[in-house]
């Protein structure tokens, strides 16, 4: 399995980064998910590398990243507004702040989870999707959002949780960004 994630991060990064697991920049999680591999397209031969480095031939991720341009491009540029704070995880204990409900990131998950769903594997977790889909930041130490805020989806981004095999580290496999206009 190729543990992967859509996000949206709100603050800058670039395509290739690699960051440690405990040091994610902030971000609104799209779609957690793990494909098996090899994928196999319709007629075609057997579609994996797990283990590409950034640069390098990985034609898995290219798949996956060519279903996902057009919701993406779709969804660039739109605006957000942050909302209030909440506890998310075990008993609360992790500080979010609230994303407004917004029709064009609501269909934005909504196309990726299709997509996902398309993939032989599964969504990591299913109970946080579609209906069930609240888009949040989490607060990292200082890092933080404020209520009333105004974010842009203008990173959006493919991300591998277990470069390599390992699970320590997390990069970015493909990064859109700008607006609507820049990316069609």
């Amino acid at each position: 399995m190729r543990n992967l994630i859509a996000v949206a991060f709100v603050e800058p990064v670039v395509e290739g980064l690699e960051f440690p697991r405990d040091d994610w920049p902030l971000h609104i999680t799209l779609v957690k998910f793990d494909v098996v591999e090899p994928l196999m397209d319709a007629g075609a031969a057997p579609i994996a590398d797990d283990t590409a480095a950034p640069g390098s031939d990985d034609s898995l991720a290219e798949t996956i990243v060519d279903r996902m341009a057009d919701p993406v491009a779709a969804a660039l540029g739109c605006r957000l507004t942050v909302g209030g704070e909440a506890g998310f995880g075990r008993a609360g204990s992790i500080p979010v702040n609230l994303i407004e409900p917004s029709e064009e990131l609501q269909s934005l998950h909504d196309a990726l989870v299709r997509i996902v769903q398309q993939l032989p594997g599964r969504i990591s977790t299913p109970a946080y999707t579609l209906a069930g889909y609240r888009p949040h930041v989490s607060h990292h130490g200082d890092k933080r959002l404020r209520a009333g805020d105004t974010v842009t989806l203008d990173r959006i981004a493919l991300v591998d949780m277990a470069p390599g095999g390992g699970h320590s580290t997390r990069r970015i496999l493909k990064l859109w960004s700008g607006s609507r206009a820049e990316a069609k």
